[in-house]
């Protein structure tokens, strides 16, 4: 079957003057070959296309990694692949400058004699932005996870309980509902602790009126899936209600006007103008979202500074918070893909605040 991954990196070599890449990301030679193994290298050029891994990997590699050739390599993995790039007659090869180290590189340059090194600037991450219907598919799966997970843990949440107990019991849910694992730390941060950010679960005890804020994400299927409520204990006074009314409105007029065609600077700013015309601009900190996929945080981001043009099949997090010290915060965060004349909201707990007793 035609790898159509390969094909359009194929295409990028042609377009970026290589002959050839090496790519040494774990993730990016995971999307391309579909093996999961913890190591190995891969090498594509105009007409081959080659895994090299080692020898645990002799049944699995094989079996994955279809279209490929499967090389073993010895103790001497890239001296392997020089030779092998030379039998192909390669003389300028790309490589993946985010990944591989100074040292890396210069062992790289002298197995390689003669073939020239060039940067390929992230040519298989810009593959990536644009998901196919496989990886869509498998990435509401991973959201639906985290949507049954927040539906779990309401029960859960109440005074007297720790938040790393709440970290665990999202955890161990997710991973019996399929999860391999999360997607990054789990936060879980109450009281004054969720104007944090990102307050990774402590050992403090969930008290009363107060904010408890959650932000977690189901890894599955080697995808990952990132999600965030804020929910109340208690009696929230109106100043917990104005902020967390602010930041839902934020968060909803940007799902409204996401599209196609913005820029991530302009996607940032419908969240960002609606906390900013509130007087509360310097309480949100970080971008509104990210994009997500078999990372955590991948291209194109949705802040100040991103140029990069928002196109369907790309799926990023929308995500605006207030953050205010000696009170508590606020973050909401839902998972969407961009479709031909909008988005498609993957993420559906509930948004209304939600105040347990």
């Amino acid at each position: 079957m035609p790898n159509g991954r390969v094909t359009k990196l194929r295409e990028a070599l042609a377009k970026l003057g290589g002959e050839a890449m090496l790519v040494t990301n774990a993730v990016n030679r995971r999307y391309l070959t579909g093996f999961t193994g913890s190591s190995g290298i891969v090498l594509v050029s105009a007409g081959e296309a080659a895994l090299l891994t080692d020898f645990r990997y002799r049944e699995q590699a094989p079996q994955q990694a279809a279209g490929f050739d499967v090389v073993e390599h010895g103790t001497d993995m890239f001296g392997d692949a020089a030779a092998l790039l030379r039998k192909w007659g390669v003389s300028t090869l790309l490589f993946e400058e985010k990944d591989v180290n100074y040292a890396t590189y210069l062992s790289l340059k002298e197995k390689l004699g003669g073939i020239e090194l060039k940067t390929s600037g992230g040519a298989v991450e810009k593959i990536r932005m644009i998901k196919d219907e496989r990886e869509l598919a498998i990435m509401q799966e991973a959201v639906d996870v985290a949507d049954r997970a927040f539906e779990h843990i309401l029960s859960f949440i109440k005074p007297g309980v720790r938040e790393t107990d709440i970290a665990l019991e999202l955890e161990f849910f997710m991973r019996k509902q399929g999860a391999t694992g999360t997607s990054f730390d789990t936060i879980v941060a109450s009281g004054e602790r969720s104007a944090l950010p990102h307050g990774v679960a402590s050992e403090r005890i969930v008290g009363h009126d107060e904010f408890v804020k959650l932000d977690y994400g189901a890894y599955y299927k080697g995808y990952c899936s990132d999600i965030t409520r804020t929910v109340f204990v208690g009696t929230p006074t109106d100043k917990h209600r104005e902020i967390y009314g602010i930041v839902l409105e934020a968060q909803l007029h940007a799902l409204k006007h996401l599209r196609p065609g913005l820029s991530g600077r302009e996607g940032d700013a419908l969240t960002r103008d609606v906390i900013t015309r509130y007087g509360y601009g310097e309480y949100f900190g970080h971008g509104t979202g990210h994009g997500l996929g078999m990372e955590i945080h991948e291209a194109p981001r949705l802040s100040r500074t991103e140029e990069t043009i928002l196109t369907p099949g790309m799926t990023v997090t929308v995500e605006p918070g207030i953050y205010l010290p000696g009170f508590g915060g606020v973050r909401i965060e839902d998972d969407v893909v961009l479709t031909d004349d909008g988005i498609k909201i993957l993420t559906r707990s509930p948004k209304e605040l939600i105040v347990l007793d």
